[in-house]
C-alpha cells in the first residue's frame, strides 16, 4: 500500500455505535478530497462489540492495539501500522467532524503539523463555560510551559508527517501523549512550522 497518502486513525474503546454513524461519514470527506486514503480503527486488545464487522462493511482496517490496552498503545500502534505518508489522529466518538479533513489536509505540505484549533480566532467548541475556561487556561498552560507556538495543544484532532512521527519515541500511556506527540516533534527541529485552522 505504498501509493497511500493519507493514514486516518482512530483509537477506539466500546465505539461500535459511534463508528456506525461516523465511518460512513469519513468515507464521504475522502471522495471530496480525492486522495487515495485508509482508514485504521485501533481497537481494544481484546474486541468487546461489533467494532471489527463495521470496518469490513465499510472497507476500513480493523487492528488490535499492540502492548496494551491504554490510549497511548492506540496511538502508537497506529502510527505503527500507517502506510500512508501523513497520519490524520480523530476521535472515535464522533467529537471531531470528518467534514473539517479537508481543512486541514490542504496545508499539511507546506507545516509540520496542522491542528484543529479551537482557541485560535473563529475557533470554538460545545463544551460549557466552565469547560471551556478550565482548557483554555490549560492549552496556555501547555503552550508557556512546553515553550510551543500554539492556543490549542490537547486538542487530538492533528494531521503529521509520518516519517516525522517515527523519528521520535513516545512513552505516554494516557491522553497526555497528544501534548508528548506535539512538544517532542517541536524539539526535533530548528525550524518546525506549525499551523492552526479555526475549529469549531
Amino acid at each position: 500500500m505504498s501509493d497511500v497518502i493519507l493514514s486516518i486513525v482512530l483509537p477506539s474503546y466500546q465505539e461500535e455505535e459511534n463508528l456506525s454513524n461516523l465511518l460512513p461519514r469519513i468515507r464521504s470527506a475522502l471522495d471530496s478530497i480525492n486522495v487515495e486514503a485508509e482508514i485504521i480503527v485501533v481497537d481494544t486488545e481484546n474486541e468487546m462489540d461489533n467494532t471489527q464487522g463495521l470496518c469490513r462493511k465499510y472497507d476500513c482496517r480493523y487492528v488490535a492495539r499492540h502492548g496494551g490496552n491504554n490510549y497511548g498503545d492506540a496511538v502508537r500502534t497506529g502510527i505503527d501500522e500507517s502506510n500512508g505518508e501523513f497520519i490524520l489522529f480523530m476521535d472515535a466518538d464522533g467529537s471531531h467532524s470528518p467534514e473539517f479533513i479537508q481543512n486541514l489536509f490542504k496545508y499539511i505540505n507546506s507545516y509540520d503539523i496542522v491542528i484543529a484549533s479551537r482557541y485560535v480566532s473563529n475557533g470554538s467548541t460545545e463544551n460549557s463555560l466552565i469547560l471551556t475556561l478550565m482548557s483554555k487556561i490549560l492549552n496556555i498552560t501547555y503552550s508557556f510551559v512546553l515553550g510551543l507556538p500554539c492556543k490549542d495543544v490537547s486538542n487530538s484532532y492533528k494531521i503529521y508527517h509520518k516519517n516525522q512521527l517515527k523519528s521520535i519515541n513516545l512513552t505516554c500511556n494516557n491522553f497526555d501523549i497528544v501534548e508528548e506527540i506535539i512538544f517532542k516533534l517541536y524539539r526535533s527541529k530548528k525550524i518546525f512550522k506549525i499551523k492552526e485552522v479555526p475549529y469549531a
